[in-house]
C-alpha cells in the first residue's frame, strides 16, 4: 500500500467556537454533524473512494483473507437444542445463508422440525437485517419478534400464529430489542419504546394482541435518563420484570406477577446510590446479588419474596469475597450454580441445596472463558455451559451436577485443516507503572519465533466493566498462520479482576487504562513478543477510545492501528445531551458540565489532543448509521489528523454507509470488513504475498 502521487480527501474548515467554563475550543469540523447535508456525503464518500485506491495493492490479499475466514465457517449448521417445556428450540444455519433460522421440535429430537422464523427470507432484499430477540406464549403458539432494517438498533414488533403461520396485523415500532415479554395469558404483550432523540428505552407499554397499538398503556416510565432499561420473564415464569440499571452507580427492579398483567408493577427495593443488586426468583423466595455492606465484588442474599423491601430480613448465602468477583447465578430445583471470576479466570461452582456440598469445575487451561448457558429449565441436575479458549473452538457441554461428568455436545466446527496442538497460548502479568499487575492473554502458532522479529496484535476494550475474556477467533488464523502474535491486554476499565479493576478505570482513574495498554506494549517489545516496527493495535467503540488515546500518547509504539467506530471527540459529545447515550454515561467518563470533569476530559480526548506532530499508520471505521457512536466523532478526527499529522504515513477511513456501530449484518457479509482491517495490518508487517 502506498499513498505516493494519491491526494487525500480535503474538508472545508468551518470554525466553530465552543466556551465551557470559560474556556474556549475551536472546533473545525463540527459541521459534519449533519447528515442530510449532501457535502457529508459528499466527504465520506471520498474518503472511502481514497481508501480504496490506497488498498487497491492488497485487494488480492483482501479477498484471500475473506475466502479463508468464510472457508473455516461451516455453512450448514446448528446449535445445540435447548428444551423449553415440551418443545427443543435451536439455531440452524444453511448454505450460502447470511442469516439465522430459528427452529424447535416438539417432545423429541426425532420430531418434525418446525421453523419458527426464516431470516434468510425475512432478510431478502434488504441491505441490513437483523432479528432483535423473540419470545413465545406460555402455550407456544404465538411467537413476539423484533426486527432492525436500518442498522439503529429501532426493532420492529411483529407477531406470528405457530399453528396457521400468519402475521398479526399489530406492528409496534422503536422498541428495544430482545426486552419484551408476555403475560401468562398468551395476550398480553409488554414492551420497552426508546426516545428518539436518545435512542435510550424509557417507557414500558402493555399491548393486547389483536388490538390498535394507539391504545397500548404505558405501565412504567424510567424518569432518569442516566438509567438503562431491560424487561424480562423470569425463569420461574412468576414475576415479569423490569430492571433499570445506573451502570457502576444503582440499579433497581419491578416486579408485576405474570398471573396479574394488569396490575401494577411494584418495586423489589428502591435504588439507592451505590447499591447494584441482581435478583432470581426461586420457589418462595428470591436471591439477591448485592454489594450492600461495602461488598464491592458482591455477595449472594436471600429472602422472602414477601419481605424484599427489607434489607434487614436479607439472608447472606455467600459472604463478599474481596479476592473473587461474583458474576452471576443459575437456580435449579436441587442445585444452585454461580459463576465467578478468581484472578481474571472464571469459575463455577456447583452447591446443592439439600446438602449445602460444593464443588468447582476443573477446566484445566491457563487462559479460557467459561459461562453459564442457556437453562430454561428448573427441574434437572444438568448444567449447560460454555467454555473457549484462545486455542479451543467454542464448545457446548452438558454437566451432571450430581455424578459431576460432564459431555461434550457440540464444539464449533473450523474448516480448513485446524488442529488446536498447532498453537500455544500463554498468560503474563505485566506489572505496569503505579504497581497495579495486568494480566495479558497470549496466543501464536507454534514454530513462531519469539526474538522480536514477529508481529503482534495488541487488543483491548477497557471500559464500562466489560471483560474481554480469552476467546476463540476463527478469522484470527489467518493472522497466527503468518506468523503473529495475538493479545489481549486485560486493562483497567474492564471487571477481569473484580471491580475495583473496573472502578481504577474510570471517571478520574480513566488515564490508568491507556496507561495499562501502552504499558503491556513496552512489556511485549521488551520481552521478545514484538518489536516497534511490528506492533499493531485494535480496538472498537470505547476501544477505538484507548487507539486514540495511545496514539496520542505513545505513537511511536506502534506500526499501525486500527480504531474501529471510535469515541473519540468525548467531551464534545459529552456535553450534548440530545446524542444518543450521553447521560447514561455520565458515570463512566464525567459530566464535563462539571469544571473538575470537563478538565479531566480533556486531558485525554482524542479529538482534542491531536497535535502537529508523527503518528502510527491508522485505519478507522465507521457506519453512517451507527446510533452508539455517531459517524461524525470518527469523521471529524481523521479530517483534524490530516491536517495536523507530520508524517507521510497511512491515514485511512471507511464508513459503512448500509450499517451502524455492529457493521455490516450477516455471518459473512461482517467477515469482509475484518478482512479490510487484518490485509492492512499484514500489508504493514511487510508479509507480501
Amino acid at each position: 500500500m502506498t499513498n505516493i502521487g494519491l491526494t487525500a480527501p480535503s474538508v472545508a474548515v468551518k470554525p466553530k467556537e465552543i466556551i465551557t467554563h470559560n474556556h474556549t475550543r475551536i472546533d473545525n469540523y463540527y459541521w459534519l454533524n449533519d447528515p442530510e447535508n449532501p457535502d457529508v456525503i459528499a466527504y465520506l464518500n471520498a474518503e472511502n473512494e481514497y481508501l480504496a485506491q490506497v488498498m487497491a495493492p492488497v485487494k488480492p490479499l483482501q479477498e484471500k483473507l475473506f475466502e479463508e475466514m468464510k472457508g473455516r465457517i461451516k455453512e450448514q449448521d446448528e446449535s445445540v437444542p435447548v428444551k423449553d417445556g415440551e418443545y427443543f428450540y435451536y439455531v440452524k444455519y444453511v448454505e450460502g445463508g447470511e442469516y439465522p433460522i430459528y427452529c424447535r421440535k416438539k417432545g423429541t429430537l426425532d420430531a418434525a422440525e418446525e421453523i419458527l422464523l426464516d431470516g434468510n427470507e425475512m432478510g431478502k432484499g434488504k441491505k441490513y437485517f437483523s432479528i432483535g430477540g423473540y419470545e413465545i406464549t406460555d402455550n407456544d403458539e404465538i411467537i413476539a419478534y423484533g426486527v432492525d432494517t436500518v442498522s439503529r438498533r429501532n426493532y420492529t414488533v411483529r407477531f406470528k400464529n405457530l399453528k396457521t403461520g400468519e402475521i398479526y396485523k399489530d406492528q409496534i415500532k422503536n422498541t428495544e430489542g430482545g426486552s419484551y415479554a408476555w403475560a401468562a395469558d398468551n395476550q398480553t404483550f409488554f414492551y420497552i419504546l426508546r426516545d428518539q432523540k436518545t435512542l435510550l428505552g424509557y417507557q414500558v407499554w402493555r399491548h393486547i394482541l389483536g388490538t390498535d397499538v394507539k391504545t397500548d398503556v404505558l405501565v412504567y416510565e424510567e424518569k432518569d435518563n442516566q438509567y438503562y432499561m431491560g424487561l424480562y420473564r423470569m425463569k420461574s415464569k412468576k414475576y415479569i420484570a423490569i430492571g433499570s440499571d445506573h451502570n457502576g452507580i444503582a440499579s433497581e427492579y419491578q416486579l408485576l406477577e405474570a398471573e396479574n398483567p394488569t396490575g401494577e408493577f411494584k418495586t423489589f427495593l428502591p435504588r439507592e446510590r451505590g447499591h447494584e443488586y441482581d435478583i432470581e426468583h426461586f420457589e418462595d423466595k428470591f436471591y439477591v446479588k448485592t454489594n450492600t455492606d461495602s461488598a464491592f465484588n458482591f455477595k449472594l442474599m436471600e429472602v422472602d419474596e414477601q419481605e424484599t423491601s427489607d434489607k434487614s430480613k436479607w439472608k447472606t448465602v455467600i459472604e463478599h469475597r474481596p479476592e473473587v468477583y461474583l458474576e452471576g447465578i443459575e437456580v435449579f430445583k436441587n442445585h444452585l450454580v454461580v459463576q465467578e471470576k478468581n484472578q481474571g479466570i472464571s469459575q463455577l461452582r456447583i452447591i446443592n441445596h439439600a446438602t449445602k456440598a460444593e464443588h468447582y469445575l476443573n477446566f484445566g487451561e491457563p487462559a479460557y472463558d467459561a459461562n453459564i448457558g442457556s437453562n430454561p429449565s428448573f427441574d434437572t441436575n444438568i448444567l449447560r455451559y460454555s467454555y473457549t479458549s484462545l486455542t479451543t473452538p467454542n464448545s457446548t457441554f452438558d454437566y451432571d451436577m450430581n455424578a459431576q461428568t460432564k459431555e461434550l455436545k457440540k464444539q464449533q466446527t473450523v474448516l480448513g485443516g485446524f488442529d488446536k496442538e498447532n498453537y500455544v497460548s500463554e498468560r503474563v502479568f505485566v506489572t505496569v507503572r503505579d504497581g497495579a499487575k495486568v494480566p495479558v492473554s497470549i496466543v501464536y502458532r507454534k514454530g513462531t519465533k519469539l526474538d522480536g522479529t514477529a508481529p503482534l496484535l495488541q487488543y483491548s476494550y477497557g471500559s464500562y466493566g466489560y471483560s474481554t475474556d480469552a476467546t476463540f477467533g476463527s478469522s484470527r488464523l489467518s493472522l497466527l498462520d503468518r506468523g503473529f502474535v495475538y493479545a489481549i491486554a486485560h486493562i483497567r476499565g474492564g471487571q477481569e479482576m473484580g471491580r475495583e479493576w473496573y472502578e481504577n478505570g474510570k471517571m478520574f482513574k480513566k488515564m490508568n487504562t491507556f496507561y495499562d495498554f501502552i504499558d503491556c506494549s513496552v512489556f511485549l517489545i521488551k520481552n521478545n513478543y514484538c518489536s516497534p516496527e511490528k506492533l499493531f493495535a485494535l480496538g472498537g467503540s470505547a476501544g477505538g477510545l484507548l487507539m486514540g488515546a495511545i496514539i496520542n500518547l505513545r505513537p511511536d509504539l506502534y506500526r499501525g492501528v486500527v480504531a474501529a467506530v471510535p469515541f473519540v471527540d468525548v467531551v464534545t459529545t459529552m456535553l450534548d445531551e440530545t446524542i444518543p447515550l450521553t447521560t447514561g454515561e455520565f458515570e463512566e467518563w464525567g459530566n464535563p458540565k462539571n469544571k473538575d470533569s470537563y478538565e479531566y476530559m480533556l486531558s485525554y480526548s482524542p479529538y482534542d489532543n491531536v497535535e502537529a506532530k508523527d503518528y502510527p499508520n491508522l485505519l478507522v471505521t465507521t457506519g453512517l448509521h451507527d446510533s452508539q457512536v455517531q459517524y461524525f466523532e470518527p469523521a471529524k478526527w481523521v479530517a483534524k489528523l490530516r491536517t495536523m499529522k507530520t508524517d507521510n504515513n497511512l491515514l485511512l477511513m471507511h464508513t459503512n454507509m448500509e450499517a451502524g456501530h455492529g457493521g455490516a449484518s450477516g455471518r459473512f457479509a461482517s467477515l469482509k470488513e475484518v478482512a479490510m482491517e487484518y490485509a492492512f495490518i499484514i500489508d504493514l508487517a511487510g508479509i507480501f504475498e
